[in-house]
């Protein structure tokens, strides 16, 4: 049997209350607040924009430190109803409970006479982290520093001495999830971070270096989007993108693998575009949309009377791609004979069209692509192996969408951006809840699914509103938020529960009789158990003497038989 949380067991919940009319939110004798994430987040992004991120860090922690201080007080009141470590808890619990962070204390070295703590938190669905995430995407220093503040301020404040967290692992660096290590401040070893954290001092900063500091946060925000319509930064992007990179200047054959969706074209564009032949021509070709008998005359072009119906000559694609590039898509559709011809091209750099007997010198450069295993398709004798190892110089593997979730934020917002004005609308964003579901969702159709998705939701958002889960699922029924609801006497309930409390509304309009409704209700629940009125019983959630009773004071007359059922 699950254990059952301390927020329950310490009957934390009872301590929690709503009073909408004066409005105000209690925790125990802590006035709370109730803040949309985007708008923290918001203001989070101006504190590191306009004071830099090294002093935007410190004032975080400090408001996470005094934050904890004030859950560790309401922990301390609670000594003596539990053993020592389980309300040590509380605070992780609270932190929960809050709606900022799901900690779980991984290890724990505790003194409790000496007031020493030394221990690792696992963090999970941190909303800072989240945040900075979808503003300014991965990075290479951790950023949950009002998180890190909290931990070092409420385990300082229950031992009584200086206790300080440092954040080894975040998710803002492409880490699974958030890891904080905490032991007391003297074993840190670095003045300079004790310092930072305890003891805030006006330090003058000149106008000079907050502009540095400024242009520093903008810099990590492009680098977010590469140049182009390449748009990523999570640590699998980042890796296929260097690969990439490093071959834009060269002339060498690219071979980009990965399933169907995940952007080919948009790489083998950008390669293009950033090379020495970014002047001149990119011709693209889907091999798999072109028939097996049209192929040839396709890439290699076509000379007058080569087969009925060819009046006239033409080249092929490799012809028009003359000193650009040339993207042969879904390569492992190719017909024998049209790999054949593809070998000797990429060999000589000289083709013939079909139906000619004359060489033509091009230069191409070839980026291939496909989402079949040509190492199989070799295997299977469907693939040239002669042509594989000639087009495989240089394999790049991207990356599925469902290995990359931490880019999903910043390719809605570009995709957002790019289809609110085709349907001349002006989108808000996109709701926590939507934002929640696409994280969620396994993407097997990877960017092109996702670029699908957003542009449909732009078409039925309303202008000036934000993307909601309708509009990015529609005819499903809308997803219910996590967590709890609230009715209109401040009580804290489920969403099941928030549902049920709508329906007996419903019930207590005009005309309510609430002797026709149990009588009804009764009916209901014997017929549906074909009078076997023990099965009734448990339909109703009473027994079966209960029942028996009821049928006979509401429906009157004597007990119905019993049925088998």
């Amino acid at each position: 049997m699950a254990e059952q949380p301390l927020v329950e067991r310490f009957n934390l919940r009872s301590r929690l209350r709503f009073n909408i009319e004066s409005g105000q939110i209690w925790l125990d004798e802590n006035r709370m607040l109730l803040m949309h994430a985007k708008a923290f987040g918001a203001l989070r992004q101006e504190m590191i924009e306009s004071l830099g991120p090294k002093r935007a860090w410190r004032l975080l922690f400090r408001m996470g430190f005094a934050a904890g201080q004030q859950d560790a007080d309401l922990a301390h009141k609670l000594y003596g109803e539990g053993d020592a470590y389980d309300v040590f808890k509380i605070g992780p619990e609270l932190h929960a409970f809050e709606g900022l962070v799901r900690s779980t204390i991984t290890e724990a070295e505790i003194d409790w006479e000496k007031g020493v703590f030394i221990g690792s938190v696992n963090c999970d669905n941190s909303w800072e982290g989240e945040s900075h995430l979808q503003l300014f995407g991965v990075g290479d220093e951790p950023a949950c520093w009002n998180l890190a503040g909290y931990a070092s301020g409420y385990t300082s404040r229950f031992f009584k001495r200086d206790i300080i967290f440092r954040e080894t692992q975040c998710v803002c660096c492409g880490d699974p999830r958030c890891v904080l290590e905490g032991k007391p401040a003297e074993d840190w070893g670095d003045a300079a971070f004790l310092e930072y954290c305890l003891e805030p001092k006006d330090q003058e900063t000149s106008f000079e270096q907050l502009q540095d500091e400024l242009w520093q946060v903008q810099g990590r925000q492009r680098e977010q989007r590469a140049a182009g319509k390449l748009v990523g930064s999570s640590p699998t992007f980042r890796a296929a993108f260097s690969l990439l990179s490093k071959a834009a200047s060269s002339p060498i054959t690219v071979l980009l693998l990965g399933e169907t969706g995940v952007g080919k074209e948009v790489f083998a564009r950008w390669l293009h575009e950033n090379s020495t032949r970014a002047d001149k021509p990119f011709v693209a070709v889907n091999c798999a949309a072109i028939p097996n008998d049209l192929i040839e005359s396709e890439l290699f072009g076509v000379q007058k009377g080569a087969y009925t119906g060819a009046q006239c000559s033409r080249p092929g694609r490799f012809e028009r791609a003359d000193g650009g590039t040339l993207f042969l898509d879904e390569l492992g559709e190719l017909s024998p004979s049209a790999q054949v011809k593809l070998l000797r091209v990429l060999q000589t750099g000289e083709l013939e069209r079909l139906g000619d007997d004359k060489l033509r010198k091009v230069n191409v450069r070839l980026v291939a692509a496909t989402n079949v295993n040509l190492q199989q398709a070799i295997a299977e004798g469907r693939f040239r192996a002669d042509l594989y190892y000639r087009l495989a110089t240089y394999p790049l593997e991207i990356p599925p969408l469902r290995k990359r979730k931490s880019d999903i934020p910043v390719l809605v917002s570009v995709l957002i951006e790019k289809y609110s004005p085709l349907y001349h609308k002006h989108i808000q964003g996109i709701s926590d809840l939507a934002m929640l579901g696409l994280m969620a969702y396994d993407w097997p159709g990877n960017v092109r699914e996702l670029e699908n998705l957003i542009e449909r939701a732009v078409l039925l958002a309303p202008s000036d509103g934000q993307i909601e889960v309708e509009h990015l699922f529609p005819g499903m029924a809308p997803a219910a938020a996590p967590g709890a609801a609230i009715d209109r006497q401040g009580r804290v309930g489920n969403a099941d529960e928030a549902r049920k409390d709508q329906l007996y509304e419903t019930l207590l309009e005009d005309g309510f009789d609430l002797q026709a409704h149990e009588a009804r209700l009764l009916r209901l629940a014997v017929d549906r158990a074909r009078g076997n009125l023990t099965h009734a019983a448990r339909l109703l959630g009473i027994t079966r003497r209960q029942l028996a009773y009821r049928v006979k004071q509401v429906l009157g007359g004597a007990e119905p038989p019993e049925h088998d059922a």
